[in-house]
C-alpha cells in the first residue's frame, strides 16, 4: 500500500510540475515573440478583437535602443532567446527539483521526508505545490527583470470604418498613429508613415495564419522559414526541438479565422509592417510520438484562440510572420 501511494504521488507530481510545459503547444502558443521594428516595446493599438493590451515581449532580436535590423531573405537565423518549456538555469532548477522529489518517493524518503498515511500524502503534495509555485514565481521575476517594460500602454481604438474581409470575415480598419512607436528607455521614436492595408493583404494574413500552422503541424523547418521572417523561423525551431526533446508531436488543424482587425500598419525605411488582432479557432492536439497517446488537447474539441499578429515585407513582396504576441 505505500508502495503503490509513492508510486501515484510520484505521477501526480510530475504531472502537476509539467503542466505548464504542456499549455499552448501551438506555433506562438503561450509566448509573445518576434520583432515590430521600433514598435517592438509599444502596445498595439486596441482594436474590436483585442481591447486589452497583449502581454510584453517574452523573446525578442529587438534591443530596446535600436529598431530591428531588415528583414531579408537568406539572413542567418539568430539564437532564440529562451525556449517554450523553459531553459539554462531555470531548466536546470526545474530538472534538480523533479529529479530529487522523484528520487525521495522511489527511494521511500518522500519529496522531503517520508509519507506517513493520508496526512502525510496530503503534506506532500503541499510541498509540492508550494515549490511548483516557487519556481513559477521565480521564472516571472527573471522573464520581468531580463525583458524591458513596454513603452505606454495601448492607443485609444479610432473610429474604426468596417471592411469586408475573406471569408466573410469582417475587418475593422483602424487608423493608425504614426507617433505611436519608440523605444522603452526613452530614446527618440524612428521616423514612421502609416500605410494602406487592402483585401488583398488580409486575404494573405489569414492565408499565411492557416499555412503556417500547417507546416507547423508538418514540422517543416523550411516552409516555416519561408513563411516567417528568420527571427521568427528561428523560434519555431526551436519550439519544435522543444517537443521533439520531450518526444511530443503537437497538430493544429482546420484553422478558421472567426474575426480580424487591423491595430495598425506602417512604414519604416524599405519595411512595411501590419499588426493585426485574429480570432481563430482550431483542433490543438498534442500527442506521444512512441504511443499516439493525447497529451494534451482534445482530437473531438475545437478551441478558439486570439492573437495579434505582426506581418512584415519590403518592396511590395510577400507579407511574412514577424511577430505573434498573446492577447491579455
Amino acid at each position: 500500500m505505500r508502495r503503490q501511494a509513492r508510486f501515484l504521488t510520484a505521477i501526480a507530481a510530475l504531472a502537476f510540475v509539467l503542466a505548464p510545459a504542456m499549455a499552448d503547444a501551438r506555433p506562438g502558443g503561450g509566448f509573445s515573440s518576434g520583432s515590430r521594428g521600433s514598435r517592438t516595446y509599444s502596445a498595439p493599438p486596441a482594436t474590436r478583437t483585442a481591447p486589452t493590451a497583449p502581454s510584453q515581449m517574452d523573446r525578442t532580436a529587438t534591443q530596446p535602443t535600436r529598431p530591428a535590423a531588415p528583414v531579408t531573405p537568406g539572413q542567418a537565423v539568430p539564437q532564440a532567446q529562451g525556449s517554450r518549456f523553459g531553459g539554462g538555469f531555470m531548466a536546470g532548477m526545474m530538472g534538480g527539483l523533479i529529479g530529487v522529489g522523484l528520487g525521495g518517493l522511489l527511494f521511500g524518503n518522500g519529496l522531503f521526508g517520508g509519507i506517513s498515511g493520508f496526512a502525510g500524502l496530503l503534506g506532500l503534495l503541499l510541498q509540492v505545490a508550494l515549490v511548483v509555485f516557487a519556481v513559477r514565481f521565480i521564472m516571472k521575476l527573471v522573464r520581468q527583470r531580463n525583458q524591458p517594460a513596454m513603452a505606454g500602454g495601448p492607443n485609444p481604438r479610432a473610429a474604426m470604418g468596417g471592411a469586408a474581409g475573406p471569408m466573410g470575415n469582417t475587418y475593422a480598419r483602424q487608423a493608425t498613429n504614426p507617433a505611436a512607436g519608440g523605444y522603452g528607455g526613452g530614446s527618440a521614436p524612428v521616423a514612421t508613415s502609416p500605410i494602406q492595408v487592402t483585401d488583398a493583404d488580409f486575404t494573405a494574413f489569414e492565408r499565411t495564419l492557416k499555412e503556417v500552422n500547417a507546416a507547423w503541424s508538418r514540422r517543416d523547418e523550411a516552409a516555416l522559414g519561408r513563411l516567417a521572417t528568420p527571427e521568427m523561423a528561428g523560434y519555431f525551431a526551436n519550439d519544435l526541438r522543444d517537443l521533439a526533446s520531450r518526444n511530443w508531436h503537437n497538430e493544429t488543424r482546420d484553422v478558421q479565422l472567426e474575426q480580424g482587425d487591423l491595430s495598425e500598419a506602417w512604414r519604416e525605411g524599405s519595411t512595411e509592417y501590419a499588426t493585426v488582432a485574429m480570432r481563430f479557432s482550431l483542433v490543438d492536439v498534442t500527442r506521444d510520438l512512441s504511443t499516439h497517446a493525447v497529451v494534451e488537447g482534445d482530437p473531438e474539441r475545437r478551441q478558439t484562440v486570439t492573437e495579434l499578429w505582426t506581418f512584415a515585407r519590403q518592396g511590395g513582396g510577400a507579407w511574412r510572420v514577424s511577430a505573434v504576441q498573446q492577447a491579455s
